[in-house]
Protein backbone atom coordinates (compact mmCIF):
# COMPACT_ATOMS: atom_id res chain seq x y z
CA UNK A 1 0.00 0.00 0.00
CA UNK A 2 1.50 3.53 -0.50
CA UNK A 3 1.84 6.01 1.57
CA UNK A 4 2.41 9.75 1.25
CA UNK A 5 3.48 12.44 3.13
CA UNK A 6 1.49 15.18 3.76
CA UNK A 7 4.65 17.50 3.39
CA UNK A 8 3.48 20.35 5.65
CA UNK A 9 0.76 21.59 3.47
CA UNK A 10 -0.75 24.36 4.99
CA UNK A 11 -3.33 24.80 2.77
CA UNK A 12 -5.96 22.47 3.98
CA UNK A 13 -6.01 24.38 7.16
CA UNK A 14 -5.16 21.30 9.50
CA UNK A 15 -2.56 22.83 11.22
CA UNK A 16 -0.84 18.82 11.31
CA UNK A 17 2.90 18.58 9.91
CA UNK A 18 4.17 14.81 8.60
CA UNK A 19 0.85 13.22 8.97
CA UNK A 20 0.55 10.56 6.72
CA UNK A 21 -2.48 9.14 4.38
CA UNK A 22 -2.89 6.26 2.38
CA UNK A 23 -3.10 5.98 -1.31
CA UNK A 24 -6.77 4.45 -2.21
CA UNK A 25 -5.37 3.52 -6.01
CA UNK A 26 -3.66 0.69 -6.87
CA UNK A 27 -1.38 0.81 -9.79
CA UNK A 28 -2.20 -2.01 -12.78
CA UNK A 29 0.51 -1.41 -14.54
CA UNK A 30 3.13 -3.52 -13.35
CA UNK A 31 1.01 -5.99 -13.19
CA UNK A 32 -0.45 -5.64 -17.35
CA UNK A 33 3.50 -5.79 -18.05
CA UNK A 34 4.09 -9.37 -16.60
CA UNK A 35 0.83 -10.56 -18.04
CA UNK A 36 1.68 -9.00 -21.30
CA UNK A 37 5.38 -10.79 -20.80
CA UNK A 38 3.45 -14.60 -19.82
CA UNK A 39 1.43 -14.04 -22.51
CA UNK A 40 4.21 -13.37 -25.40
CA UNK A 41 6.09 -16.25 -23.54
CA UNK A 42 2.96 -18.66 -24.21
CA UNK A 43 2.94 -17.58 -27.89
CA UNK A 44 5.97 -18.84 -28.68
CA UNK A 45 6.58 -21.58 -26.79
CA UNK A 46 3.34 -23.13 -27.61
CA UNK A 47 4.60 -24.20 -31.45
CA UNK A 48 7.39 -26.26 -29.54
CA UNK A 49 5.38 -28.28 -27.64
CA UNK A 50 3.62 -30.13 -30.58
CA UNK A 51 6.76 -31.04 -31.71
CA UNK A 52 6.63 -35.19 -30.77
CA UNK A 53 9.67 -36.80 -31.70
CA UNK A 54 12.62 -35.01 -33.64
CA UNK A 55 13.23 -37.54 -36.80
CA UNK A 56 14.75 -36.63 -40.04
CA UNK A 57 11.90 -36.88 -42.43
CA UNK A 58 12.19 -38.02 -45.90
CA UNK A 59 10.71 -35.93 -48.17
CA UNK A 60 7.59 -36.71 -51.33
CA UNK A 61 5.24 -34.40 -53.27
CA UNK A 62 2.13 -37.15 -52.05
CA UNK A 63 -0.91 -36.16 -50.50
CA UNK A 64 -1.11 -34.90 -46.88
CA UNK A 65 -2.32 -37.05 -44.10
CA UNK A 66 -6.59 -36.94 -43.44
CA UNK A 67 -7.89 -35.82 -40.67
CA UNK A 68 -9.39 -38.10 -37.78
CA UNK A 69 -7.31 -40.53 -35.41
CA UNK A 70 -3.83 -40.54 -35.74
CA UNK A 71 -1.20 -42.98 -34.40
CA UNK A 72 2.37 -41.99 -34.70
CA UNK A 73 5.09 -45.25 -34.69
CA UNK A 74 8.55 -42.81 -35.01
CA UNK A 75 12.18 -44.25 -34.59
CA UNK A 76 14.74 -41.75 -34.56
CA UNK A 77 18.07 -42.04 -35.93
CA UNK A 78 20.12 -44.01 -33.00
CA UNK A 79 17.14 -46.80 -33.74
CA UNK A 80 14.65 -46.20 -30.89
CA UNK A 81 10.98 -46.77 -31.13
CA UNK A 82 8.88 -44.40 -29.98
CA UNK A 83 4.82 -44.93 -29.96
CA UNK A 84 3.27 -41.56 -29.77
CA UNK A 85 5.60 -40.10 -28.01
CA UNK A 86 6.72 -42.76 -25.72
CA UNK A 87 10.00 -44.77 -25.98
CA UNK A 88 9.60 -48.60 -26.03
CA UNK A 89 11.74 -51.17 -26.50
CA UNK A 90 11.29 -53.47 -29.86
CA UNK A 91 10.76 -56.09 -28.14
CA UNK A 92 7.32 -54.29 -26.80
CA UNK A 93 5.90 -53.07 -29.08
CA UNK A 94 3.44 -55.32 -30.47
CA UNK A 95 2.14 -56.23 -27.11
CA UNK A 96 1.33 -52.54 -26.51
CA UNK A 97 -0.19 -51.96 -30.43
CA UNK A 98 -2.02 -55.26 -29.90
CA UNK A 99 -4.20 -53.69 -26.82
CA UNK A 100 -4.26 -50.31 -29.57
CA UNK A 101 -5.52 -52.27 -32.31
CA UNK A 102 -8.05 -54.40 -30.27
CA UNK A 103 -9.74 -51.14 -29.05
CA UNK A 104 -9.82 -49.38 -32.83
CA UNK A 105 -9.14 -51.99 -35.32
CA UNK A 106 -9.67 -49.76 -38.26
CA UNK A 107 -6.78 -47.79 -36.87
CA UNK A 108 -4.23 -46.58 -39.52
CA UNK A 109 -0.62 -46.42 -38.28
CA UNK A 110 1.56 -43.55 -39.38
CA UNK A 111 5.10 -44.74 -39.46
CA UNK A 112 7.95 -41.80 -39.15
CA UNK A 113 10.76 -43.17 -39.84
CA UNK A 114 14.67 -41.00 -39.84
CA UNK A 115 16.23 -40.96 -43.33
CA UNK A 116 19.80 -42.04 -42.05
CA UNK A 117 17.94 -45.39 -40.64
CA UNK A 118 19.00 -48.96 -41.61
CA UNK A 119 16.18 -50.63 -43.82
CA UNK A 120 16.92 -53.70 -41.54
CA UNK A 121 15.61 -51.25 -38.88
CA UNK A 122 12.14 -50.04 -40.23
CA UNK A 123 11.22 -53.56 -41.24
CA UNK A 124 11.82 -55.23 -37.79
CA UNK A 125 9.46 -52.42 -36.59
CA UNK A 126 6.82 -53.04 -39.23
CA UNK A 127 6.97 -56.41 -38.70
CA UNK A 128 6.05 -56.07 -34.95
CA UNK A 129 3.33 -53.99 -35.98
CA UNK A 130 1.70 -56.75 -38.55
CA UNK A 131 2.35 -59.35 -35.46
CA UNK A 132 0.02 -56.79 -33.64
CA UNK A 133 -2.90 -56.96 -35.94
CA UNK A 134 -1.81 -53.64 -37.60
CA UNK A 135 -4.01 -53.49 -41.32
CA UNK A 136 -2.99 -50.07 -42.22
CA UNK A 137 0.43 -48.18 -42.30
CA UNK A 138 1.12 -44.46 -43.97
CA UNK A 139 4.16 -43.21 -44.29
CA UNK A 140 5.20 -39.70 -43.07
CA UNK A 141 7.34 -37.90 -45.61
CA UNK A 142 7.99 -34.38 -45.41
CA UNK A 143 6.74 -32.44 -48.82
CA UNK A 144 9.55 -31.40 -51.38
CA UNK A 145 10.83 -27.98 -51.65
CA UNK A 146 9.86 -26.86 -54.92
CA UNK A 147 7.53 -29.55 -55.82
CA UNK A 148 4.73 -28.78 -58.07
CA UNK A 149 2.65 -30.30 -54.94
CA UNK A 150 3.14 -28.08 -52.28
CA UNK A 151 2.86 -25.08 -54.65
CA UNK A 152 -0.36 -26.25 -55.30
CA UNK A 153 -0.76 -26.14 -51.49
CA UNK A 154 0.37 -23.26 -51.07
CA UNK A 155 -1.64 -21.80 -53.93
CA UNK A 156 -5.11 -23.09 -52.61
CA UNK A 157 -4.27 -21.94 -49.48
CA UNK A 158 -3.92 -18.27 -50.34
CA UNK A 159 -7.62 -18.79 -52.36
Amino acid sequence: MAIQADGGNRSRGTGQRGRYRPLSEINVTPFVDVMLVLLIVFMVTAPLLTVGVDVNLPTNDGDDLPDGKIFYVSIKSDGSVYLQNQKVPLEKVAPRMQAVFKANPELTVYFRGDRSLDYGRVMDVVEALKDAGMQNLGLVTKPEVGSTRVSELRNSDRK
